[in-house]
């Protein structure tokens, strides 16, 4: 990895101790998502007595229970923020705990346990770097179902990295596309399976003008045109 990346955020599955091993082996930090019922404790701040090993811990967290917790911001309303520095059990280290309270219907509080292994990261950074993951998920998403990310059956590297590079340069050349036909003053949101839709209705449009000697001038200049080439999209 280059030296500037500094990060590795990850989903909650990959919270256990051999993965961490290997992410600290790589000088990275890691960044990712915690069980509601995770095993973590409080650290002991308090007077230390002169005799016998020194306390460590200040009883288990209580992720349901967020009053031990530094509250940040409001981050919107409904959701509020809270951090702390606590030990993770199951990886044997100092976190920074990052929770997201959001208020339910039912007025229940439901907690989102995020953390992060660099403990001089705040609560704010961790949300926005774990938020900035699903950015990139859908980067993938859209390549391995739309433009052949993982078709390819190549083992050389080189011709590897020329088949990654094609599928997304191809993901990326279509939202370019995209959002030069974007004209709504509403915001720009992209779907690739629109996309392929609109592009599919488009090839059979003229599809059906040459093969039934059809006037395209009628056709193209129709003021329905656009509702036919949209047809099967999402409505976003």
């Amino acid at each position: 990895m280059p030296e500037s990346v500094r990060y590795l955020v990850a989903d909650g599955y990959y919270y256990r101790a051999k993965f961490w091993d290997a992410v600290r082996s790589s000088n990275l930090n890691f960044i990712s998502k915690l069980r509601s019922d995770a095993n973590l404790n409080y650290l002991y701040t308090g007077e230390r007595n002169k005799r016998g090993a020194p306390r460590k811990y200040d009883g288990k967290v209580d992720c349901k229970n967020l009053k031990d917790l530094t509250f940040i911001k409001e981050v919107k309303p409904g959701v509020k923020l809270y951090s702390l520095v606590v030990w993770s059990v199951c990886l044997k280290c100092k976190i920074r705990l990052a929770c997201l309270g959001e208020v339910q219907p039912n007025g229940k509080t439901k907690n989102i346990l995020l953390f992060s292994t660099d403990l001089e990261l705040t609560g704010e950074q961790i949300l926005e770097y774990d938020q900035a993951r699903f950015q990139i998920e859908f980067i993938f998403r859209d390549a391995k179902q739309f433009t052949g990310l993982s078709s390819a059956q190549c083992r050389s590297s080189q011709r590897l990295d020329f088949h990654f590079n094609a599928s997304l340069i191809a993901l990326n050349l279509a939202k370019y596309e995209a959002y030069n036909r974007h004209s709504s003053p509403a915001p720009f949101v992209f779907s690739m399976a629109s996309y392929k839709r609109r592009e599919f209705n488009i090839h059979l449009l003229y599809t059906f003008i040459n093969k039934l000697d059809l006037d395209p001038n009628l056709i193209l200049n129709h003021p329905n045109l656009p509702s036919v080439l949209s047809y099967g999209t999402l409505a976003a």
